[in-house]
């Protein structure tokens, strides 16, 4: 088990302790662990390999209760802890904690839908899953506001196994803001950072070359404060197997100054308009 994989574990613990409003301090404590662990230059199994839980503990903020955890995630897969729950989440509660879902969706959600975290509620929400369940527009818009809110300061970078090339992803972003320059898409009514309540959020949906998209303009805490909710660009993808999300925004340093660039992909992007033989200037 890599470090990655750890800290989701313990980060969909923190939000599920959270979810069912346990003490604030346990639920920092697993956001903070997650930290470590991510940060560490040596997988964590080798610190158990060779330092046992006394080097698990010797790490900042893992102590005695949280060595428990890590080592029997280690040995054994599961996630235990000393706490009362001795690790068990309650599924159905935790996704009763998100507005707009009640006790007969929570259920349902969970038993057909096979969900029990809110990160993983939060991808069926932007694949189609939920939809499929028959959550209507405005209830799904709700959710994915809420979950965005909640997880998006604690939210792990996403590693994709596959995903669509970065001309592709440039060329649906085209498409995207030059049809909502023109208002040809539908508009979203965001709960969040939009006070006087404003249709102002164009979404668009596409298949091109066996992916599906949903694309829409960030509406991050981050892009207000930066003034880039017209600039940067959200990007859900899936095509049956595989699933992910990208950003992409105008770049505003380096050699791909002033060019639309793929955030994470950047060397990709430069192989990219290098190819179309439209290869910014390097900054000086």
């Amino acid at each position: 088990m890599d470090n990655r994989t750890i800290a989701r574990k313990l980060l969909e613990y923190a939000s599920a302790l959270e979810a069912q409003e346990m003490n604030v301090y346990r639920v920092r404590a697993y956001r903070k662990a997650a930290e470590t662990v991510l940060q560490l230059d040596r997988p964590l199994a080798d610190v158990v390999k060779d330092e046992g839980r006394a080097g698990l503990e010797a790490l900042p903020g893992i102590g005695a209760h949280l060595s428990f955890t890590l080592e029997g995630l280690l040995r054994t897969g599961e996630f235990r802890t000393l706490g009362p729950d001795g690790g068990h989440i309650d599924s159905e509660r935790v996704l009763r904690s998100v507005p707009g879902v009640g006790s007969c969706l929570a259920r349902q959600i969970h038993e057909e839908l096979g969900i029990g975290t809110l990160e993983d509620l939060e991808q069926a929400a932007h694949d189609g899953r939920l939809a499929r369940l028959g959550v209507g527009p405005k209830r799904l818009r709700g959710i994915v506001d809420s979950l965005a809110g909640r997880l998006g300061r604690h939210r792990l970078p996403e590693i994709m196994t596959a995903e669509p090339s970065v001309s592709e992803l440039l060329a649906v972003d085209e498409d995207y803001r030059r049809r909502a320059e023109r208002h040809l898409l539908p508009t979203l009514t965001p709960r969040r950072f939009n006070p006087q309540h404003d249709p102002w959020l164009p979404v668009f949906q596409a298949d091109r070359d066996g992916w599906h998209y949903r694309v829409l303009y960030s509406n991050t805490a981050l892009a207000h404060r930066l003034g880039q909710t017209r600039d940067w660009v959200v990007l859900y993808f899936h095509d049956g197997d595989a699933s992910g999300q990208r950003t992409v925004v105008t770049e505003t340093r380096g050699g791909l100054r002033g060019r639309r660039v793929v955030r994470g992909r950047e060397r990709a992007c430069r192989e990219h308009y290098a190819a179309a033989g439209d290869v910014p200037a390097r900054s000086a």
